[in-house]
Formats: structure tokens, C-alpha cells, sequence
């Protein structure tokens, strides 16, 4: 739980305090708490027993001089070089450490760099982000009493704070998507979770089944879906937040609930991760829920072409030919290069549903992690003004974007099928590019970005933020994106 606090009185506090310090200023809050337990925080400081280091955190014991059981001193490092990214790691930190309820004073986090409101929005983003545990199957794990955050403030914050808490809990919502395993959710769980939260908002949501996928020529997504027990399910919700629903924005998620890699079958090491070849779905239904909690005055629609990708005596095989459902043909020369066909058919559905402009998220390629790694998403446009106003957002939630490029002559190494328009996987060109070219032959000329977050959908190690698993990534940047928009 967070929660607002107005007042403090540091004599009768019962929760642990948290306090920022930086090392060339001092907060008019801090010296008051230091005159209340008899100057030993200046002392201490003085004697360097307190380092004000960056992220450096020391529990200070009152020894009943306030009623506090522990004070937290936080190292904040110089004040000139704290901002908002050094904010949402350092609170993550203190968050993670905390294990009874705290109090936390976010005005000596203040360096003037941002304002109380910013910081404010940071804080319960990073309190909600940090404290995340993934909701897991086992049948013995001790439930433990959640920490109480209390943030104090002389300023009204209220509407900062939760708008920094719904960041954090549709980040937390593509996160535990994604932690999923494949049979706990197939595409039909997946429609169930965004029909729920539509329904609560009272939102038009639908599912496009196999017999309606078949009269609209979805042949990309009905392709990938023919070895699997499981309906395939192309995920439709609408969000008007202006009196028309014109100039519209849609995120296409790819919704491969699993990915054996079909015929071309991925390596026995790490298939059990291919649960989270979804992440994309994942990441576009939490950005989408920010926009809806928020009311946000934009116009949105969250398309999810959802199956897995599965081997069977029905299941497509290499050199097979499908027709999409823009009526191009593609040879499909790797049947693990699906998610570019499930996409295909999703785009050119947001498209007929009326896209102004298209957002895409998919755990597309192995090649985007080989460029750019893990921490950094890798992005493609046919817009530059769109990207570059996207790339703001991104750089306000210190999500790491690099554009990759795209070239006439990508398109054209398309077209080297001897059978069909297109070819899904030309062999020995770079996989990232090709899978963004593929993709734009379907966008055409509306404006697109494509986030290939194959690398970033998840991590192996606990971080300031949350433990290891699905990350969340681009939530916050495209809500963001889409608040800069409003």
C-alpha cells in the first residue's frame, strides 16, 4: 500500500523513516530530524560515519529517542547530479530493503532538478515496480504482510502518486503475463484477461475466432495456428477518450503464447522460455490500461493476434504458401519466423478497424538482442517525426530506444520467393531488418513504429525495480508517449 502523508511528527512516528541526503545540501526536514534525536545525524555526518554517496543506504537506530524503530539515510550523492532516473533507482532500492512499514520525507529527495510532482510520480512508480513478486503455483510459499509506504509531503501529491502507481501496476500486469507458463495462459486466457479489465471499464472488447478469421482471409495467423489444439484469437478493445473516435493510435502485440518454432524447432536449451514470446501482448495491454485508468483524452486500439506456434501433422511447414489478409501471398521458408505473420494480419486488421498510426511490440528476433543486448529495445519507422516524438517519451522513462535502420533495398530482398509476393525469412540477410521490412509491407504508408523487444521482454537477474522475469519493458514509454499526445 502507498499513501499520502501530510504531517509528521518525529517524536510520536511509529513507522521507520526514510530520509535523502546529498552531499552539498541539507533539507530544512533533515535538520529538524536531527535536533530531534540530539544532533547525531550532523555528528555522524561530520565524522564521515554516514556516507552520502549515491544509493549508499544506513540504518540509523533512535534507541528510543523518537518512537521510530529505525531511521534510513539514503545517499543521494551531489544535488546537481540527481535526477528523475537516480530517483526511481534509489526509492526501487529503499523499497526493496524495507521490511516493516516506512515513512518516507520526498521532499528531501528534492534537488530543484525536478519538481515535487515529478518525484512524487516517480516514487509510487517505483515503490509499486520494485515490490512486485511474481503470482506463481506454488502450493507452499508463506504468504507475507505487505509493507506500508507512507509518503509525506507539505504539498498536495495525491494525484502524482497514483498516477505513478497505475505505471507501475500495468507494468506489473505485462509482467506477470509474461511469467506465465504456456498452458496456464493459451490465447483464450489471454482474450479472457483483456475482456475482464475492458468489462470493468465498460469497453467495447471482442475476439475474432477462427470461422471469422477464415472469411476475413487471415491466412497469417491461421497458418501459424494450424498444428495447435488451441483456437487462435485475434484480441480487439477500444478506448475513445475524446467525443469522436478519429485520429486513432493502435498497439499490435504479438500474442505467441508459446513458440516450439514449428517445424524448424528451436534448440531443447531454454524452449521452456518461449512462454514469454507473448511479451509484446504483454506490454500493449499494460500501456493500454494506463491510458484507460488515467483517462487519457486520446483514442486507442489494442489489437493482439494470439496462438502458439506448435508441431502436429496439420502444422505449416517450410516452403508452404498463405495468403494474408491484405491478399499478399508469403512462401514461408522458416515456420519459426512466425510472429512476423501473425503480425501481419494484425496490423492490416488495426488498420481496417482505423489506425492513424500503428505501435507494434513483438519478441521478434534473436538477431535485435545480438545488435543492442538486453537493455536496449530496438525500434523501426517509416515516420521519423512520429519516432522522434516517441523518443521523447522513452527518454522521460529512461527506457533505452536506438533506431535500427531500414533501406529501399531491405524491401526488395523481400521478394526473392519463387512461388509467393513475399518471402517470411530470406536466408543470409540480418533477421532483425528483414522481420521490420516484412512488417512494413503491410503498414504501407500509415505511420509506424515497430519495437522489437526480444532482449528487453525480460531479465535474468533482480534489479532495483523487480526481480528477474518479465520486465514490462515500453509500458511506460508508450503511456508516456501517449500522455505527451493527450
Amino acid at each position: 500500500m502507498i499513501q499520502f502523508k501530510s504531517t509528521v511528527n518525529f517524536k510520536n512516528e511509529k513507522t521507520n523513516l526514510v530520509v535523502g541526503v546529498f552531499s552539498d545540501t541539507t533539507h530544512p526536514l533533515f535538520l529538524q530530524l536531527d535536533k530531534a534525536l540530539n544532533k547525531r545525524l550532523s555528528a555522524s555526518l561530520e565524522e564521515k560515519l554516514i556516507p552520502t554517496t549515491f544509493k549508499e543506504i544506513t540504518p540509523i537506530y533512535p534507541l528510543g529517542q523518537i518512537e521510530s524503530k529505525k531511521v534510513y539515510i539514503v545517499g543521494l550523492g551531489k544535488s546537481t547530479d540527481f535526477n528523475t532516473e537516480k530517483c526511481r533507482q534509489v526509492i526501487g532500492q529503499v523499497a526493496k530493503i524495507a521490511k516493516d512499514d516506512v515513512t518516507i520525507l520526498l521532499e528531501t529527495f528534492d534537488s530543484k532538478q525536478t519538481s515535487i510532482n515529478e518525484l512524487a510520480t516517480i516514487c509510487g512508480e517505483a515503490i509499486t515496480l520494485a515490490t512486485y513478486k511474481m503470482e506463481t503455483y506454488k502450493t507452499e510459499e508463506k504468504v507475507k504482510t505487505p509493507v506500508k509506504f507512507y509518503i509525506h509531503s507539505e504539498c498536495s501529491i495525491e494525484a502524482d502518486l497514483k498516477r505513478g502507481i497505475i505505471y507501475g501496476e500495468a507494468t506489473n500486469s505485462a509482467r506477470q503475463l509474461l511469467n506465465e507458463p504456456g498452458n496456464k495462459l493459451t490465447a483464450t486466457n489471454l482474450a479472457n484477461a483483456v475482456a475482464t479489465f475492458a468489462n470493468e471499464h465498460n469497453l467495447e472488447v471482442r475476439s475474432v475466432e477462427k470461422e471469422e478469421m477464415e472469411q476475413l482471409g487471415m491466412g497469417g495467423i491461421l497458418g501459424v495456428n494450424q498444428g495447435s489444439v488451441e483456437p487462435p484469437k485475434m484480441i480487439v478493445a477500444k478506448y475513445q477518450g475524446t467525443p469522436r473516435f478519429e485520429k486513432i493510435t493502435a498497439l499490435v502485440g504479438k500474442g505467441l503464447t508459446f513458440d516450439t518454432g514449428g517445424y524448424c524447432l528451436k534448440p531443447r536449451a531454454g524452449m521452456e522460455n518461449m512462454k514469454s514470446d507473448m511479451g509484446g501482448a504483454a506490454s500493449a495491454f499494460g500501456a493500454f490500461q494506463v491510458a484507460v485508468r488515467l483517462n487519457l483524452p486520446v483514442n486507442l486500439l489494442l489489437v493482439i493476434p494470439s496462438t502458439d506456434n506448435m508441431i502436429s501433422g496439420n502444422a505449416i511447414k517450410p516452403g508452404d504458401v498463405i495468403k494474408t489478409m491484405n491478399g499478399k501471398t508469403v512462401e514461408v521458408t522458416n515456420t519459426d519466423a512466425e510472429g512476423r505473420l501473425i503480425l501481419a494480419d494484425g496490423i492490416t486488421f488495426a488498420k481496417h478497424l482505423g489506425a492513424s498510426k500503428i505501435i507494434d511490440l513483438a519478441t521478434l528476433t534473436g538477431a535485435i538482442v545480438a545488435a543492442l543486448g538486453t537493455d536496449t529495445t530496438g525500434a523501426f519507422t517509416n515516420n521519423q517525426t512520429f519516432y522522434n516524438q516517441f523518443l521523447k517519451a522513452a527518454e522521460l522513462t529512461n527506457e533505452y530506444v536506438w533506431q535500427m535502420p531500414l533501406h529501399p533495398r531491405d524491401q526488395k530482398a523481400l521478394r526473392s520467393s519463387d512461388v509467393a509476393d513475399l518471402n517470411n525469412a530470406p536466408i543470409g540477410k540480418p533477421g532483425a531488418i528483414m522481420a521490420a521490412a516484412f512488417l512494413k509491407e503491410f503498414v504501407e504508408e500509415t505511420p509506424w513504429i515497430h519495437l522489437d523487444i526480444a532482449g528487453t521482454a525480460d531479465t535474468k537477474a533482480a534489479h532495483d525495480l523487480g526481480p528477474k522475469g518479465g520486465t514490462g519493458v515500453m509500458v511506460r514509454t508508450i503511456a508516456k508517449f501517449l500522455e505527451l499526445q493527450a
